[in-house]
């Protein structure tokens, strides 16, 4: 019963199990299918674990025994740059700053308490996503009604498209998680995001993917990505043939800064994406290679087929050809020996020659169709089925002939027929005591 419910699984998952290996360049089968089935094949929430795992995050299925680990900013792999808040100058700003601190911490703790207690009495309805391309274009749309339509290019698509379409492309993928709620996310959006300088750079340099945290997709992104803090933005690339993350930037980002950690970044990693690039050229060019290899030696076996097809073709015709002949040699052998036999018993059943100085005797001469002649004598009183059935077995004699008198030219009814079932007499045909007469070879008529 184990092998029908396997065999059916693998049917309905069998696109995002290949996607899945695409993406993260896993070679076992099996990893990948358990990895999926772990993230109830959410294909974007296991791409993303996978990534994190690679970064030195664990991943959420596989916690550490005591504490868990955070990512590693000390790892030249993966680029960390975090932005802190700035300290209150001055009197008036400590100032501030104090008297603001106890509402603060207040209204953070009483909304941290009642998000936790509100996941006992329902669970986060972010947690599933039917309508991933709908989030998007949600977010897109109150994007613009609160910041304006002048904004960097948004992939209108979801986090695994978007990946797709980055590995595709060679291109890299910035991925932006807006924090409705955060303190600084306003400001980052006018002031950083929607500059012309970051607009025009973003657009040039890249595919930039965006979803707000409150969305099922940007939360589920959320929960991979495992942001500390916003605003967040995580720079993802093909790296030694997988989707990695390769830089995160984390806080409140001037434009010039981001343009630089951005560029930073781009550099660092220039020589893996050129690497791709030759090596995917290279694949393609020996794939094209390949490719005419198999079209020639397909044209060659083509051909080599053609030339067994018509040697098969001429060798059967030759045999059929032979058959004929030799079914011929047969039949004509067949024929000779029947008629040979026919010859020897009409031989047997001839009467006896009567004497030369029998007063009632004919004397015939016959002359051949090969110019032989032959003497017999025969009686008067006996048929003319007689002569026939004399020269019938003489072997000079063809199979089909007919006797003919010489003058006055006349065919001599030998055999047979309706009108004349009893064939007439030597004297009643009419015929002397001695007689000439020619046989006539029938066997072309």
């Amino acid at each position: 019963m184990a092998a029908p419910e396997e065999q059916e699984l693998s049917q309905a998952q069998t696109e995002k199990l290949l996607q899945f290996q695409d993406l993260t360049g896993l070679e076992s089968m099996d990893q990948c299918r358990r990895t999926l089935e772990q993230h109830n094949w959410n294909i974007e929430a296991a791409v993303q674990d996978r990534l994190n795992e690679q970064e030195g995050v664990p991943s959420v299925f596989n916690p550490p025994p005591s504490r868990p680990l955070q990512v590693n900013t000390a790892d030249h792999r993966v680029y960390s740059y975090i932005v802190s808040r700035p300290q209150p100058r001055g009197l008036l700003g400590w100032s501030y700053y104090l008297i603001m601190l106890p509402f603060r911490f207040t209204y953070y703790t009483l909304l941290d308490i009642f998000r936790f207690a509100l996941r006992f009495i329902r669970p986060d309805p972010r947690g599933r996503v039917t309508d991933p391309v709908g989030d998007v274009v949600s977010f897109i749309q109150s994007f613009e009604e609160k910041y304006g339509r002048s904004h960097p290019v948004f992939y209108q698509g979801t986090y695994s498209q978007a990946l797709n379409d980055a590995k595709r492309e060679l291109r890299y993928l910035l991925v932006y998680l807006h924090g409705e709620d955060h303190q600084d996310t306003d400001e980052f959006c006018r002031s950083t995001l929607c500059t012309e300088e970051v607009i025009t750079f973003l657009n040039a340099r890249m595919l930039f993917w965006a979803c707000s945290t409150i969305k099922p997709e940007g939360f589920r992104v959320s929960q991979a990505l495992r942001e500390n803090t916003y605003p967040f933005l995580a720079m993802i690339m093909l790296k030694d043939r997988k989707m990695t993350v390769v830089g995160r930037l984390e806080g409140l980002v001037q434009p010039e800064d981001l343009i630089n950690q951005l560029n930073f970044i781009m550099e660092a990693n220039q020589t893996y994406l050129v690497s791709e690039r030759l090596e995917r050229e290279e694949r393609n060019q020996t794939q094209v290679l390949r490719q005419q290899q198999d079209e020639a030696y397909l044209a060659s076996l083509r051909a080599d087929q053609e030339k067994d097809r018509k040697k098969r073709e001429e060798q059967e015709q030759k045999r059929q050809e032979e058959e004929m002949v030799l079914q011929s040699a047969l039949a004509e052998e067949r024929k000779r020996r029947t008629l040979e036999e026919e010859k020897e018993r009409k031989s047997e059943c001839l009467p006896q020659e009567p004497p030369a100085d029998d007063p009632e005797s004919v004397k015939i001469v016959f002359k051949l169709p090969n110019d032989t002649r032959v003497e017999r004598r025969f009686l008067f009183e006996q048929s003319l089925t007689v002569i026939y059935d004399f020269l019938f077995s003489l072997k000079e004699t063809p199979e089909k002939f007919q006797i003919v008198t010489n003058f006055p030219r006349r065919v001599l009814p030998c055999l047979p027929t309706e009108e004349q079932p009893n064939p007439p007499t030597l004297k009643e045909a009419g015929l002397s005591r001695s007689e000439v007469l020619f046989v006539q070879d029938l066997t072309d008529d």
